[in-house]
């Protein structure tokens, strides 16, 4: 079991930045691909950029240049840095730790509650 607890959020000017934290509880964090993903009103919940145990990385493409994930695992927590931020990144944003057992197929999907990201335009 997993317990995720997003902070950072808030409300900032366009062209400014953010630092999302989510710190997770729980065992083997270090072996769980982590991710940020944002839903905005009336909008689906999207993928804003995952790294995985092995550091390796990947955005969406209306973020990369201006987000940067990062993952410290001695304390089980990933970060969010977030700049040049734009009104249209206004969203909730979750965190999200997901592993698949290889032995036994099994996978291991857990979700913060989310935190508010407001950018005035």
């Amino acid at each position: 079991q997993v317990q995720l607890v997003e902070s950072g959020g808030g409300l900032v000017d366009t062209g400014g930045s953010l630092r999302l934290s989510c710190a997770a509880s729980g065992s083997l964090f270090s072996i769980y691909t982590m991710g940020w993903y944002r839903q905005a009103p009336g909008k689906e919940r999207e993928l804003v950029a995952g790294i995985t145990s092995g550091r390796n990385t990947n955005y969406a493409d209306s973020v990369k240049g201006r987000f940067t994930i990062s993952r410290d695992n001695s304390k089980k927590t990933v970060y969010l840095q977030m700049n040049s931020l734009k009104p249209e990144d206004t969203a909730v944003y979750y965190c999200n730790a997901n592993r698949r057992n290889a032995l036994t197929g099994l996978v291991y999907d857990y979700w913060g509650q989310g935190t508010q990201v407001t950018v005035s335009s």
